[in-house]
């Protein structure tokens, strides 16, 4: 019986090779020949690739064998992930495999800027003595600035605990104790920039983050800020960042990541004052060396069928036929969750009832974080980590089923508890031979609507008139409303207007409205749907 091929299309380690097992036909191709790439790609079962290898749509029609495309690394920008889930090819990364190295450069450049490293190496090869331009700063005293706390925020905590440093964090997402748990004041941004001699970013890149440190952050820093971002380029606004080093408003700046990678013409490349490095969070022997190893375990368990813990686009694993539409479903509910609790919980609750409940449902609380967590952090979030990163912020995360169900034949639910004890949730069932996704409850409120990638959730007091204002200004904006709900707790109480759209709705129309209906309740959400 001959063996499944996996084709490894990148240099990659022999640890990694010798990971996949005796189980495996195991084929090399150069993944940047193209004519070769789906030569080979026609008898494939899986392959490996790093980042230049392009598997795209064209590449997965040239693949009818192909059940798994592993990415050595996080970035997936080279695999088309919707034309591999369309085709039911299973994508798989190693999110965790750089978290250490991306701390480290972090530091790296922290410490490169407190001592003018680069600068001074360059001028002493260039045949100079100049000890006095050089002199540097102590880390000692100073007080360090840590925007995100997740896993590499944590990170970066931990290995600057001991240098005497006073460290402080903003995260939304992140409470004061677990803050404290790591030794970091938790404030709110305006006093980070305030206090701040150096400050490091570790935070996703989603719509509310981009831009988030621009030229009013700027204008209350301290002009010896030192500022570092190896996260993900767009957070810190280039155009402010350049004003604020050009005019001397703050010291410094250290950038792994840009908006347009590689950032070519950018003037922050001319000015002295900065330290670039071309994106190399990820760049270490050890990193790479991690990342092979974890994605050639993750193509063992794909074909082998099992549960694959960093797949991206689909589930895997031995999951009843039943339980498995309802994961799509839980993820879109977890982001959901995300949007309307604000993301800064105290515990999370799956709650399974019906028919499913028979079976193993935990891949279901497993995908509701997996959700929950999806624009709250840095790292790709996949099933093997998202409990890890609600446990690293001291979030108690509970399963419950129940084999009766009142009104459908399943739902699920998962229920958020915040620190003041308020309490957000979603309810949501799978239906009809199309498995259509519908919320059927939120935060109480009896509804019925189809998951749509664009949604908006509004909580008012019941009175008349209000869904012509919403309307109107959405329609004063070309903003196209696709379905609508609207349910109340009592006549004259109050009201949740829940309602899909074509498109995002900008954040002015969002304020605007909520004035205009005076809202209690009034956010965007948008679902990562393809």
């Amino acid at each position: 019986m001959s063996r499944p091929i996996v084709l490894i299309a990148e240099e990659l380690s022999p640890a990694t090779v010798a990971a996949l097992g005796p189980d495996f036909e195991v084929r090399n191709v150069d993944g940047t020949n193209r004519s070769a790439l789906l030569a080979e790609l026609a008898n494939a079962s899986a392959i490996l690739v790093r980042s230049a290898t392009m598997v795209d749509a064209e590449a997965i029609a040239n693949a009818p064998k192909l059940k798994v495309i592993a990415r050595a690394g996080v970035g997936l920008d080279n695999v088309d992930i919707k034309a591999a889930t369309s085709a039911g090819v299973m994508v798989v990364n190693a999110p965790t495999s750089n978290v250490i190295s991306a701390a480290e450069l972090a530091i790296g450049h922290i410490f490169a800027l407190a001592r003018n490293i680069p600068d001074a190496n360059a001028s002493l090869k260039s045949g100079q003595w100049q000890r006095s331009k050089f002199t540097g700063v102590e880390l000692y005293e100073k007080t360090i600035g840590i925007v995100g706390l997740g896993r590499i925020g944590t990170l970066v905590a931990q290995r600057l605990a001991g240098f005497g440093a006073t460290l402080i964090g903003f995260d939304p997402y992140v409470t004061a104790a677990r803050a404290e748990q790591i030794g970091v004041e938790l404030v709110e941004l305006d006093e980070l920039m305030k206090r701040s001699d150096f400050i490091t970013i570790h935070i996703p890149k989603t719509p509310e983050t981009t831009g988030l440190i621009g030229a009013e952050q700027f204008s209350i820093a301290k002009p010896n800020l030192r500022i570092v971002n190896a996260s993900r380029g767009g957070i810190i606004d280039e155009d402010a960042l350049y004003q604020a080093l050009k005019t001397n408003k703050i010291a410094a700046a250290g950038l792994d990541v840009f908006v347009n990678e590689p950032p070519t013409g950018s003037p922050l490349l001319e000015l002295e004052n900065i330290i670039v490095t071309p994106h190399l969070g990820a760049s270490t022997d050890e990193a790479q060396e991690k990342a092979g190893i974890s994605v050639a375990k993750s193509v063992r368990l794909a074909l082998a069928g099992d549960l694959v813990p960093d797949a991206v686009n689909v589930a895997g694993g031995v999951i009843d036929p039943s339980v498995r539409p309802g994961i799509a479903l839980m993820e879109n509910m977890g982001q959901l969750l995300f949007g309307i609790s604000g993301g800064n919980v105290a515990s999370i609750d799956v709650e399974v009832r019906g028919e499913i409940a028979a079976h193993d449902v935990s891949v279901l609380k497993l995908a509701g974080l997996k959700g929950f967590y999806q624009n709250a952090v840095t790292e790709q979030v996949s099933y093997v980590n998202a409990p890890l990163l609600a446990e690293s912020r001291g979030v108690e995360v509970r399963l419950s089923v129940d084999s009766k169900s009142e009104e459908y034949r399943n739902v699920t639910t998962i229920r958020a508890g915040l620190q003041d004890g308020s309490v957000y949730s979603v309810s949501g069932t799978v239906i009809g031979p199309k498995l259509i996704q519908k919320i059927v409850n939120i935060n109480g409120y009896d509804i019925d609507l189809a998951v749509a990638k664009h949604m908006v959730l509004m909580i008012y007091s019941d009175r008349p008139g209000v869904v012509a204002i919403y309307g109107k200004a959405f329609a004063e904006n070309n903003i196209n409303i696709a379905a609508m709900q609207i349910a109340r707790n009592s006549k004259g109480g109050k009201a949740l207007s829940i309602i899909t759209v074509d498109s995002p709705v900008p954040t002015e129309v969002l304020e605007q409205v909520a004035v205009a209906i005076d809202a209690e309740v009034l956010k965007a959400i948008n679902l990562g749907l393809d």
